[in-house]
């Protein structure tokens, strides 16, 4: 039998130590070393799509940027644009859980300086942090950050002691992915991922009210999954309406690797008649819920239409 308090209590004491983990290297990384020049403010400074790391600058002379984490240290050289008269980078960053090949910095999971090297007319090499504004923009469609979509690695920019910009890499924790739901007037089949675990044995429909489980068969390809939503045992579970979550193992399935802010408004999906064997009807309504989590609102129409909808 498993423990599955046991294992909740295990995954919340190693989320902890991440987190202390990595205050700790935020701490030391936000630290001005002997030598080093009061911050700069760089004109621009951004990360996009967990992947592109874009600088602007000004400086009085050549320079590059390092990007270090205890011994390990990446240099990119910064351009000087002529009509801007501003030094520029524009940089891919690679995730170490992932593909390491190609060009560009591979950052593993932990906190990453940024620090600008700039050579002077004597030769003296002179090195700053670079400064990261505390306030952040104004809310958008999607988030500032977003995980990268195939490994679920996170890379944000973050402000250290001092105001110090960093690079933070935080490893995907074992995830079950959407990828799309198929429906059909037949029935709906689900595709999915696993991202950072192993595939599952097992998988099942979560009836979100009492927690009744109808079992689900999966086929595995590799990580890849899909599987036939169980419509005719989800709705003949009981009379009414029910929505259903749905687990890989003990995961959750969701779109989790995604930056849109607001995933019902992004992913509206209307509600579909489905025709089962043996000359059912059934009402569905897949969907992605705000949270990210694939669900499905389901009613027997076989059992009547006039009844109340209890959820």
């Amino acid at each position: 039998m498993q423990n599955f308090p046991a294992r909740g209590l295990a995954r919340k004491a190693r989320q902890a130590a991440r987190r202390a983990r990595f205050r700790a290297e935020r701490a030391t990384a936000g630290r001005q070393r002997q030598g080093d020049g009061e911050l700069l403010g760089p004109v621009h400074l951004s990360l996009r799509d967990s992947r592109t790391l874009n600088v602007a600058l000004s400086a009085p002379g050549p320079a590059r940027l390092l990007i270090s984490r205890g011994p390990r240290r990446f240099r990119v050289p910064l351009v000087l644009e002529a009509e801007t008269a501003l030094l520029t980078a524009t940089v891919s960053l690679r995730d170490a859980a992932g593909d390491a090949s190609g060009a560009g910095p591979v950052l593993g999971e932990g906190v990453w300086r940024l620090t600008v090297e700039t050579t002077g007319a004597d030769g003296r090499v002179r090195r700053q942090g670079l400064a990261l504004a505390a306030a952040p923009g104004p809310p958008g469609p999607t988030l500032p950050h977003a995980p990268n979509p195939r490994t679920g690695t996170l890379l944000r920019l973050v402000r250290c002691r001092g105001g110090r910009a960093a690079v933070q890499v935080t490893r995907s924790r074992p995830r079950a992915e959407l990828v799309r739901f198929e429906p059909r007037g037949d029935g709906i089949t689900v595709h999915g991922r696993m991202v950072a675990t192993r595939a599952a044995q097992r998988a099942s429909a979560v009836r979100r009210r009492d927690g009744l489980a109808v079992p689900v068969r999966p086929e595995w390809d590799g990580d890849r999954f899909r599987f036939a939503l169980p419509l005719a045992a989800m709705a003949g579970a009981g009379p009414g309406q029910w929505v259903w979550d749905f687990r890989v193992g003990e995961l959750p399935l969701g779109r989790w690797l995604t930056d849109v802010r607001d995933l019902p408004s992004a992913f509206p999906t209307p509600f579909r008649l489905v025709a089962l064997e043996g000359g059912g009807l059934v009402r569905a309504h897949p969907h992605v819920t705000a949270s990210g989590a694939f669900a499905v609102t389901c009613l027997d129409l076989g059992r009547g239409l006039e009844q109340k909808e209890t959820s």
